[in-house]
């Protein structure tokens, strides 16, 4: 049976002339994590991608390998759940006319998938927001960070930007991805449950014009510091007036990022130049200072994580929920008073609920950690300053030889990426390689990538670097990455190891060094399977964890710790 906002959604079809209707996960500022999720709001997923199209007969969801069980258990009743990739040149229907919102669409992925074999319409009201009164959304004003924390001033980051407009024959850079303002101008603020992103969008010319286009109740803050003039804010809704006495002739627009209706309102007056913004491979590397700050903020984490596990393993005597779990290992983390928030919703998966890689623990959904259940715990969090993410797999009873082949078989993929030689193997497409050949042996493999980009005090997920099977992006000295091979036995177990990484230069030669310190699971680990070589991985790895994280436990903790170099 169709839900009552389907039915309210398509009654609204014949007011606009249409067919069906195309929604995404994102935002107006394409964010991952959003307060207004109206995806969720139509379909009751909750994963972090995804796109519904909604007919007048039918329903579809499109998500990747990483949703496909969780969409079916949240989405399944009213959406037929399709995969990701069909979504690209779909032709699962034709000749229609599909409405969309332009403020959630960029003219690049519409291109790349539906509207080849359909006629798009764009619809000026969001016709979710028509249906459902969301609450709105009450922000707080933007704030500046000391360059002290950053390692490199907002001006200087600007001299990058308008000497490669120069370079590129370019006269201005529209910033549309709220996390490149942020770095650009060293700035922050509260406009993501998960992420310290200022919602805005911001014009650059190679005159080092700066115009920031937010609501100017936002930039109180900003002002009164001087880090922006209030000559130069521009309202969202005088965007097209300011537009008309702009002097230039072309502007660049990352084509990912940038939405069907800014593009509509800036090619009045410029010539569209599409390319990547460059601010995401310069944000991408990270500076001394960042580096530091990601390696205490690790160390902070990593007491949390190591607390939160001895006492999963060794102190909890009672039967809890993933909601517990995950609550309890949010009390660990707020004891220091650097942690700010999660850096996305944790993942506390028992059982077979960890074989949904983006599983999410709730009070309707929650399940009992069974002693004999394999608990998947992905987690991180928002520190002054840092950003972390770390999975590990946890037991409370000794396991078959089966399940610890497989779980050793994950670690191995872990430690040959944390050691591959990124001389030979630097893009992220070859270390994926290496990530999978220990499970593809025993003839299983994982749905998900490998490794994401991570941010700087800004978003969990971040570009263009990543470890996939297509992510061709030359690795750098200062690119931070997670590490996280996995495997889904689904209605059983999930096992995933994730640290982060990041790429580090001495003697002329790059490797990944390790930011996450906290344990691995030695319970799972069948150690014949390892090599000498991997053996003294794991001794080094739990060397430094200790050496690291000890000073801060008490004695049990401590003596627990040191049993497992």
């Amino acid at each position: 049976m169709i839900n009552k906002k389907i039915k309210d959604l398509r009654d609204n079809f014949k007011n606009y002339n249409i067919y069906g209707y195309i929604l995404p996960k994102n935002d107006e500022f394409f964010s991952e994590h959003s307060s207004k999720d109206r995806l969720k709001i139509i379909s009751n997923f909750t994963g972090s991608a995804g796109y519904a199209i909604i007919l007048k007969k039918k329903t579809y969801l499109f998500v990747d390998g990483r949703y496909t069980i969780q969409a079916k258990i949240e989405s399944g009743n009213n959406f037929e759940i399709i995969a990701y990739e069909k979504l690209f040149n779909c032709n699962l229907f034709k000749d229609l006319k599909l409405g969309i919102d332009p403020r959630l669409f960029t003219t690049y992925l519409l291109r790349k998938t539906i509207s080849k074999y359909n006629k798009i319409v764009l619809i000026k009201e969001n016709l979710i927001d028509n249906i459902i009164k969301t609450k709105k959304i009450i922000s707080k004003p933007f704030y500046s960070l000391n360059d002290k924390f950053i390692g490199e001033s907002h001006v200087k980051k600007i001299n990058k930007i308008t000497n490669f407009l120069k370079k590129n024959n370019l006269d201005y850079l529209f910033v549309t991805a709220p996390e490149n303002v942020a770095w650009l101008l060293n700035i922050r603020g509260f406009d993501s449950p998960t992420s310290p992103v200022p919602n805005s969008h911001l014009i650059l010319s190679k005159k080092k014009d700066i115009f920031l286009i937010a609501k100017k109740k936002y930039l109180i803050k900003l002002i009164k510091e001087k880090k922006i003039k209030k000559k130069e804010i521009i309202e969202p809704s005088k965007l097209d007036k300011f537009l008309i006495n702009i002097k230039g002739e072309n502007i660049l627009i990352d084509e990912k990022t940038c939405s069907i209706y800014y593009e509509k309102i800036i090619s009045q007056k410029l010539k569209i130049v599409r390319k990547e913004d460059p601010i995401y491979l310069l944000k991408s590397i990270k500076n001394k200072t960042e580096i530091n700050n990601m390696i205490d903020a690790h160390i902070i984490d990593g007491v949390a994580l190591t607390k939160f596990i001895y006492w999963m393993k060794r102190i909890n005597k009672k039967s809890i929920t993933e909601v517990y779990a995950q609550n309890k290992l949010e009390k660990f983390r707020k004891k220091n008073e650097k942690y700010l928030f999660q850096s996305f919703n944790t993942i506390a998966g028992s059982g077979r609920n960890g074989a949904i890689v983006h599983y999410r623990a709730t009070k309707k959904n929650e399940k009992y950690i069974k002693k004999n259940d394999i608990f998947l715990c992905d987690s991180g969090g928002q520190y002054k300053y840092g950003t972390t993410d770390v999975t590990r797999t946890i037991c409370f009873s000794n396991h078959n030889l089966d399940i610890k082949k497989i779980f050793t078989s994950v670690l191995k993929g872990h430690i040959a990426v944390a050691n591959v030689n990124l001389d030979k193997k630097g893009y992220g497409k070859l270390i994926d390689i290496e990530a999978r050949k220990s499970l593809k042996r025993i003839g299983l493999d994982y749905n998900h990538g490998t490794g994401h980009g991570v941010g700087y005090f800004l978003n969990v997920h971040e570009g263009p670097q990543a470890i996939s099977k297509y992510n061709l992006v030359k690795l750098q000295k200062g690119m931070i990455l997670s590490n996280e091979p996995g495997f889904y036995q689904k209605g059983k177990f999930g096992i995933r190891i994730e640290n982060l990484i990041y790429v580090k230069k001495s003697r002329e030669k790059l490797f990944f060094k390790n930011l996450t310190l906290a344990p691995i699971e030695k319970d799972l680990i069948d150690f014949s399977l390892l090599t000498n070589g991997e053996k003294n991985y794991l001794f080094k790895y739990h060397l430094e964890v200790y050496s690291k994280i000890s000073p801060f436990l008490n004695k049990n903790e401590k003596s627990w710790l040191a049993s497992l170099i």
